[in-house]
């Protein structure tokens, strides 16, 4: 079943952008850390939106962090930006679906070997069954599922974006 079309993701991004910019007025730098591809997707469409209809008086850097979201502890996750670039930064964590919470648990892990400014979450999709003390700081759509049900978000490589329950 689609509980998201193309055009009410594009408004969700939109707004998510909006909050982003209001919370963090005055902000040099935010840094959009996507979480593997689908995280990283959804930064690349905040991103554009930030860019969009953001100010001039903040920069918005780009980077990815690596995680195997099945096992999180089998290769340790990292940032594909050096440590340098991390600290004293305001970090936006960014991933499609928070479900138990614990890939974005373990996608912390990396900013603790520097000391950022503030770390904050972005999701397009937060399940309401979280099994880690996760919360995201900017929700596209909350969404009380059972824990069968499985949420598929397209936003990479297709013509028209949607997400959809099973």
């Amino acid at each position: 079943m689609q509980i998201l079309t193309d055009r009410q993701i594009r408004q969700k991004i939109r707004r998510i952008a909006i909050e982003i910019l209001e919370r963090n007025y005055g902000e040099p730098e935010i840094i959009l850390a996507g979480l593997n591809n689908n995280g990283l997707g959804f930064a690349r469409l905040l991103l554009a939106e930030l860019e969009a209809v953001g100010s001039s008086n903040t920069s918005f850097t780009l980077t990815r962090i690596r995680l195997n979201p099945a096992n999180p502890v089998e290769y340790e996750p990292e940032v594909e930006l050096p440590d340098e670039a991390l600290k004293n930064k305001s970090i936006l964590i960014v991933d499609d679906v928070a479900n138990t919470g614990r890939t974005i648990f373990y996608a912390v892990q990396p900013l603790l070997h520097v000391l950022p400014k503030k770390v904050e979450v972005a999701v397009l999709v937060d399940r309401q069954h979280k099994s880690f003390p996760i919360k995201a700081d900017y929700v596209g759509l909350s969404l009380a599922t059972t824990l069968l049900n499985d949420i598929d978000v397209q936003i990479r490589d297709v013509q028209e974006m949607a997400v959809y329950l099973n």
